[in-house]
């Protein structure tokens, strides 16, 4: 299943067109089901229409930013949506909107971040007599330009290089390496390592938790004690990689199960006290799974970890 992804543009929608047009190659893990805009005569609207995509226009002005965003944001959501790519998309978003897409939003920026933040990037490289400029993938966050960088390409500065000429051969590296950062990041959400690391990485953070190989699988408990997570990787062929925690019993179980079967199911081998919790769908919220991990942790813990616990969350 290809991630679903939302560009949002304000121009010529150039880099948005490298997107769309990578998106067609064979293998390709992901689709455009959206480019919105909030300059309605946005020409890279036009583009995105000849090639069958949906597109959305909505001008901010007249609207506050939280406003405007929140229409952007139902657009997006509506459009069923996974990730959402900033091509020159020339608004400072709301921080409200940025958690809504945080770890799932990106951004292209002119420069070899965390240099150059901000406007003018090019004339600032040149000025710094820097040997070489660039541009940057990077996660989205509520600082300008200060995600975590994703992907970047050096481009050479020439001796007589000025911004525009600068510009032109940067853009040439930007239509590179946005298609290329994007599939390599929607894909690592449905990638077994990628998963298990992020579910380890959660689990070795709880008191006296240690890992350990079990029926070929990561497994992880508390040291001389029980085990309160596994990760599951197509488990008797079961074509799922999936977060296996503790829970109360067959009723939770059932519960589980029944409120989302997209994400929830009953683990084979595993009983009743145990429930199966998808990784690989492309919308797995890390909090979430923290917080299951926590509570697992803590169905097993014995009794002096978990006062430990408890005294030390009172300060």
């Amino acid at each position: 299943m290809k991630a679903k992804v939302a560009v949002l543009i304000s121009g010529a929608g150039t880099n948005m067109a490298a997107i769309l047009f990578a998106s067609k190659l064979p293998n390709c893990p992901y689709e455009i089901v959206l480019v919105a805009s909030n300059n309605p005569d946005a020409a890279g609207l036009k583009i995105a229409a000849a090639e069958g995509i949906p597109t959305f226009a909505a001008s901010h002005i007249g609207l506050d930013r939280t406003a405007h965003d929140a229409v952007m944001h139902d657009a997006i959501v509506g459009a069923g949506t996974n990730y959402v790519a900033l091509a020159g998309y020339m608004r400072i978003l709301s921080t409200e909107f940025v958690a809504k897409w945080d770890g799932r939003m990106l951004n292209i920026h002119p420069s070899l971040l965390p240099k150059y933040k901000g406007l003018h990037t090019h004339q600032r490289a040149i000025d710094a007599k820097d040997a070489v400029a660039g541009t940057s993938v990077h996660l989205v966050t509520a600082e300008l330009d200060d995600g975590p960088v994703l992907g970047q390409i050096e481009v050479a500065i020439l001796p007589d290089d000025t911004a525009d000429t600068l510009s032109d051969r940067v853009k040439m590296a930007e239509y590179q390496l946005y298609p290329k950062t994007l599939a390599d990041f929607v894909t690592r959400e449905t990638d077994p390592e990628y998963l298990t690391a992020q579910v380890r990485n959660l689990a070795l953070t709880q008191p006296e938790a240690d890992e350990k190989l079990s029926h070929g699988m990561a497994c992880f408990g508390i040291v001389g004690g029980k085990k309160f997570a596994y990760v599951s990787v197509d488990h008797h062929n079961d074509g799922k990689t999936a977060l296996l925690v503790k829970i109360s019993g067959a009723e939770e179980q059932a519960m589980l199960i029944d409120s989302d079967a997209d994400h929830y199911y009953r683990p084979a081998y595993f009983g009743d006290g145990w429930i199966g919790i998808r990784l690989d769908l492309g919308d797995t919220d890390w909090n979430h799974i923290g917080d299951w991990i926590a509570k697992s942790w803590r169905a097993v813990a014995p009794r002096k970890l978990t006062k430990l616990m408890d005294v030390a969350g009172e300060f």
